[in-house]
């Protein structure tokens, strides 16, 4: 099989590194696959940029080709100009490369492959489906008469309708997919995925991170933030949860926040709820170099923004935060992992409408820092529930050739 991977990411995106890179080598381990494209979606200055194509891996058999963004003041013009140019780079690229299918991780990407396939029928499979359209609207980001919304919207639908095998990441996702008449075939679940071992607790290398940011005496709880401000996620109100947790954990609390927004700008909205530079570490940290921050942290903020679509959807950084054993804060709603916490204790559950809800979260947390073995048997959450062998079994039940290729 030939294949052409469509991400919605950029190369340099780290929801590329760790989303689409594992299921690249999934792919590439198959014997039955004897070539993948990887095309990518680079907007700003990775548009013009020189990239180079480094996964972490050996890809002998995956080649590499970007489609480009071109720059423009007007965010709807500018979408608009890649949704009428990017399917006809992608057909030139099919044209030349002749793959069998392609696979588009999410759903803005399988609008695109649907788009191909109105020109050429070329059958195409979408990864990571979740209702974006939704998510945008109920977010905020896009309005109910916003072009992008309604078109989206549209695509989503021609999707679940032409889609040879749609992967959503919930649970709670492929029951509703059922119910709106999509054959339950063809559907199977694929949380976001996690290398376990990767992530898995560290406690020399948490040490040297915890010295090297000076947090080390008097024993401090370290909370920790992957991710962005913003759009799907409290931005405000996240950083008056970390107050909150400052004033349960008192003088001894410490933050670390790796996050791709400016750091000028995280950093005054710290210090204005009281958390300056010697108790808050700010920096836009490689995915490598994620879980040794994550092995100095006691506990993990996942201050999703919640809305109704959101228990349609699986955030890796939950996966991750689990890896590495800690206890995730969490808003109700999300995705399967809400739950999940909430009955297997992997953190606790927070929800600011709730009067006393976030202290009563805090407090949970801090018990669950006290059980003993409680890193290791979070860290199990993350090896039953994210693990790559679901993209695995998905793969095999979904593309053709499986026959073979067990």
């Amino acid at each position: 099989m030939r294949i052409l991977f469509l991400s919605y990411w950029g190369l340099n995106d780290g929801l590329t590194t760790s989303t689409v890179f594992p299921h690249l080598q999934l792919l590439q381990d198959r014997p039955d696959v004897t070539a993948v494209r990887l095309v990518t979606i680079e907007r700003g200055s990775d548009a013009q940029a020189a990239l180079v194509f480094e996964p972490g891996f050996a890809a002998g058999k995956i080649s590499f080709e970007p489609l480009r963004s071109r720059p423009s003041g007007n965010v709807i013009l500018n979408k608009i100009e890649d949704f009428t140019r990017f399917p006809k780079e992608l057909i030139r690229q099919i044209a030349e490369f002749k793959p069998d299918f392609m696979i588009a991780r999410g759903a803005p990407a399988g609008a695109l492959a649907y788009l191909v396939w109105q020109k050429i029928k070329l059958p195409f499979y979408v990864e990571s489906f979740e209702p974006h359209a939704d998510y945008m609207r109920e977010s905020g980001v896009w309005r109910a008469y916003d072009p992008r919304y309604l078109f989206q919207r549209h695509w989503e639908k021609r999707q679940k309708q032409l889609a040879l095998g749609l992967m959503p990441v919930a649970e709670n996702y492929r029951q509703q997919l059922i119910s709106e008449g999509v054959l339950a075939d063809r559907i199977v679940t694929v949380p976001c995925s996690v290398d376990a071992m990767a992530f898995a607790y560290d406690a020399t290398a948490g040490q040297r991170v915890r010295q090297r940011l000076g947090y080390t005496a008097p024993a401090p709880v370290v909370g920790i933030y992957v991710g962005k401000f913003g759009d799907i996620y409290y931005d405000e109100e996240a950083f008056e949860l970390f107050q909150a947790a400052a004033n349960h954990f008192g003088p001894e609390f410490r933050l670390i926040i790796l996050t791709p927004n400016p750091e000028a700008e995280v950093r005054r909205k710290l210090e204005a709820v009281g958390l300056g530079p010697d108790r808050a570490f700010v920096t836009k940290a490689p995915h490598a170099e994620v879980p040794n921050y994550l092995s100095a942290a006691d506990f993990a903020f996942s201050p999703i923004r919640p809305a109704p679509c959101r228990r349609f959807c699986s955030a890796i950084k939950i996966g991750e935060y689990w890896a590495s054993g800690l206890p995730v804060l969490v808003t109700p709603g999300v995705g399967d992992d809400s739950a999940i916490v909430e009955a297997e204790a992997g953190g606790a559950v927070f929800d600011l409408t709730e009067p006393g809800s976030v202290p009563a979260a805090l407090a949970r947390l801090a018990a669950l820092m006290r059980m003993p073995g409680h890193r290791a048997r979070i860290h199990e959450l993350a090896v039953r529930y994210r693990s790559l062998n679901r993209a695995r079994e998905a793969y095999q039940a979904l593309l053709p050739g499986a026959a073979t290729a067990q």
